[in-house]
């Protein structure tokens, strides 16, 4: 492109880098927004700029005319070739990113966000984390709130997952330090007694064809007829529970602990006394699900007082209400840093909660199919959960162990006790070798230096010494031969 013709305005740069990000979209190679990049004067952060602004301009353009998504990508891959060749800001394909998904629909988002998957090593390298962490975190969760969590439970999983492989064990975001609950999640359930048809008979309105909800038995899965007797009461009781384990700390108020104490001792004596039966239906249905690989889902309970029987006689379902029992006591009994000084359970809570965890596994263990194993599966899960718990309590710790620095100074070798300090142990530190003149003889110096220090140890001869034997050799009168001097 020749720069010379340019217009050097902030606006006429910007419609130099479009052009340009468009010459490269259509050749598939970023070399012409470098060779724009290096021939436009100005300095390198006001280019920058401006080339984020262009490939924002022209991203725009593509959505308006509502291009492929394949051509939405290649613009935020170039942005990605830009960042590496250091021509636009290391946060710009994520601003793209975000852009893009704000504006598409939600089946073209499914695309887009299959793109920020693989490329989950790249978000992840220095150049980009930094720059990027906080806006993928915000495009993530902007993601969430659009999705339905009935209807696209698979794409909610996804984004889940994505996030837990960006971010480290330690983030500090994902760790709920404070133990908070989610208190928007509200179980909604007939509460009007004179509204209630139970007791009533409703054969009837269980019509043949009627549709079934997504986590609602059809007929043709339907257990046999229960024989437990439910009422109003019984249904009240039961699904008011849920408020319990959606927000635990009630448990530590007196009045809601004799409510919740109360409701609990009835239902599960129901659990009790009507037990399930590994029947034939049953281990047909743990066939099909071997079989085909299904995964029973409840996006969430049906309060339906018609499904009642069926609920209470369905092995999956009790199982889910005795894992919240289970999950509801380890935090009632656990030491959680951020708990409050006044949520302290009495003796008596805690001797009931102990005994009524031995009464919840029991029934794990008996609830088919492959209770037994389920519940020691459950239990060894919720005590590893106390390993988490003790790690958040310590600040979350990081698990990586910074190397040690080498410029530490290497520790100084202690000096070996020489043999005559510990030998001399006799009278005026005389060292006793067992034989009287050698005990004389080893003792004429106090020390091994001294003794070398000694005047009949001097063997330095004088000069005439040494030269005595050469120059006798060298006399003639002697007639030493020169083979023998």
């Amino acid at each position: 492109m020749d720069i010379s013709s340019v217009n050097l305005t902030p606006g006429g740069k910007e419609m130099t880098f479009q052009k340009s990000t468009r010459e490269a979209l259509n050749n598939k190679n970023i070399k012409p927004l470098l060779n724009t990049f290096s021939q436009l004067p100005g300095s390198e952060n006001e280019k920058k700029c401006t080339l984020d602004q262009a490939f924002r301009g022209v991203l725009e353009e593509e959505i308006i005319n509502h291009s492929s998504c394949e051509n939405v990508l290649a613009i935020i891959s170039l942005a990605i070739g830009g960042v590496t060749e250091g021509i636009c800001t290391a946060s710009t394909p994520f601003v793209l990113l975000g852009d893009v998904l704000d504006c598409l629909p939600l089946d073209q988002c499914d695309t887009i966000f299959t793109f920020v998957e693989k490329n989950v090593a790249t978000w992840k390298s220095n150049t980009f984390y930094s720059a990027g962490k906080n806006y993928l975190l915000r495009m993530c969760n902007d993601l969430l709130r659009r999705l339905s969590k009935s209807q696209n439970t698979v794409f909610c999983g996804r984004i889940q997952l994505f996030l837990a492989r960006l971010f480290p064990l330690s983030e500090k975001s994902g760790l709920n330090l404070q133990s908070q609950f989610n208190l928007e999640n509200v179980t909604v359930f007939n509460t009007n007694e004179q509204e209630s048809t139970l007791g009533q008979k409703h054969t009837e309105d269980r019509e043949e064809g009627m549709d079934v909800e997504e986590g609602e038995m059809g007929d043709d899965e339907a257990p046999t007829t229960c024989s437990i007797p439910i009422d109003y009461n019984l249904y009240r009781k039961f699904w008011s529970l849920q408020d319990y384990f959606r927000n635990p700390v009630q448990c530590y108020e007196k009045i809601s602990w004799k409510t919740f104490l109360k409701y609990s001792e009835e239902v599960l004596a129901v659990f009790k006394s009507y037990k399930l039966d590994d029947t034939q239906a049953s281990r047909k249905k743990m066939e099909e699900l071997k079989a085909g690989g299904e995964h029973v889902y409840f996006a969430k309970f049906l309060t339906s007082e018609k499904l009642m029987d069926l609920q209470l006689s369905d092995s999956n379902f009790r199982r889910h209400i005795l894992l919240q029992y289970l999950i509801l006591f380890q935090y009632l009994k656990g030491q959680v840093k951020f708990k409050s000084s006044n949520y302290v359970l009495t003796d008596e809570q805690s001797l009931w909660i102990e005994d009524t965890t031995k009464s919840v596994y029991q029934l794990l263990s008996e609830n088919p199919p492959d209770g037994e194993r389920f519940s020691k599966m459950v239990e060894h899960i919720l005590n590893t959960e106390e390993n988490w718990n003790s790690w958040k309590n310590e600040g979350c710790p990081s698990f990586v162990k910074e190397r040690t620095s080498d410029t530490k100074p290497t520790r100084v070798a202690r000096k070996r006790t020489a043999p005559e300090d510990f030998l001399g142990k006799g009278p005026n530190k005389k060292i006793l070798m067992g034989n009287e003149e050698l005990t004389r003889l080893w003792n004429l110096c106090p020390d091994n230096m001294e003794a070398c220090k000694s005047e009949t140890r001097e063997y330095m001869p004088t000069l005439e010494e040494f030269f005595e034997e050469a120059i006798e050799q060298a006399d003639p009168e002697n007639m030493v031969e020169n083979e023998y001097k």
